[in-house]
C-alpha cells in the first residue's frame, strides 16, 4: 500500500477530525505521554517570556500538553489540516495560544518565529521530506532553542514491530473503519513500519545540525514503539531575525 502524502493526507485528516479525539482517547497513556514529551523540553520558569511552536498541532492535544508544561509561555500552533484546526478551535484556550493553518514548509516564508522551543508530535512520519522539515526547525529556533519530537518510531526490535501490527489489526484499523476513515488508519500502520527506527531518527536529527540529541522511551504498552527525541540548536538562527 502506498502511503498518503501532502494534500491527500491533509484531506484524510480533515475527514477524520470529528472522530479523531474519541479514537485517541482509546489509547491508554496518549495524553500522559504527550505531556511527558512536552516536559522533556525542560523549559524554565513555566515558560515565562518564551515563544513556543507546536508544529503539527492536530486537534490541539499536543498544544494542551505544551501549555501544561509551560503555562506562562506564548504558543503558536500550526497544522496543514483545516479540519483538525477547526476541532482545536472549538476548545477553550487562553489568549496567549494562537492557531494558524500552515504546513511545516510554509513556516519559513510566513513571517513566523524565531522560537525558543519547538514541539512536534506525530509529524515526521507524515511529511514527504523529513530532512527539509528538520532544516526548517533548526532555522526557526533561536540559538540555544530546544526541540522535542514525540513520534511513533520503533526500537528496531522484531517484537515491537509485531506488537504494533497486532494493535493496528486488532484495534486501530477496525475502529477507523467504523468511523469511515479506514484509509487513514491503514496509513498510520504502514507509516510507522516504513519510518526510521528510533536510532535512525536520532541520527537524522543530528545530521540536520541540532545538538545534544537524545532518544527517550515512553512508558506502558508503547515502550519501544513511541519515543521522545530532544535536541538543541547550538548554531545561529537563520530566520528573518538575522536580517534585522
Amino acid at each position: 500500500m502506498s502511503l498518503l502524502r501532502d494534500h491527500d493526507l491533509a484531506r484524510a485528516f480533515d475527514r477524520a477530525s470529528r472522530s479523531y479525539d474519541h479514537l485517541m482517547s482509546l489509547n491508554p497513556g496518549y495524553r500522559t505521554d504527550l505531556l511527558r514529551s512536552a516536559r522533556r523540553l525542560g523549559l524554565p520558569d513555566d515558560g515565562a517570556g518564551l515563544h513556543l511552536l507546536d508544529l503539527g498541532c492536530g486537534t490541539g492535544s499536543s498544544t494542551r500538553a505544551l501549555l501544561r508544561a509551560a503555562p506562562r509561555a506564548r504558543i503558536t500552533a500550526v497544522d496543514a489540516s483545516a479540519g483538525m484546526l477547526r476541532r482545536a478551535l472549538t476548545k477553550p484556550w487562553p489568549a496567549r495560544v494562537r492557531f494558524a493553518h500552515l504546513t511545516a514548509e510554509e513556516l519559513s516564508t510566513a513571517g513566523e518565529g524565531p522560537f525558543d522551543a519547538i514541539f512536534a508530535a506525530y509529524l515526521f512520519r507524515n511529511v514527504t521530506d523529513p530532512d527539509s522539515v528538520l532544516e526548517t526547525v533548526r532555522s526557526l529556533l533561536r540559538p540555544g532553542g530546544r526541540f522535542a519530537a514525540h513520534e511513533y518510531s520503533l526500537s528496531g526490535s522484531t517484537v515491537h514491530r509485531a506488537l504494533w501490527t497486532a494493535v493496528c489489526h486488532g484495534l486501530v484499523i477496525p475502529a477507523g473503519t467504523v468511523t469511515g476513515n479506514r484509509a487513514l488508519y491503514r496509513h498510520l500502520w504502514h507509516s510507522v513500519l516504513a519510518f526510521d527506527t528510533a536510532p535512525a531518527f536520532a541520527d537524522r536529527i543530528d545530521r540536520a545540525g541540532l545538538a545534544s540529541v537524545r532518544s527517550l522511551p515512553v512508558a506502558g504498552w508503547q515502550r519501544g514503539i513511541v519515543h521522545t527525541f530532544v535536541a538543541r540548536n547550538d548554531g545561529p538562527t537563520t530566520t528573518r531575525e538575522n536580517a534585522q
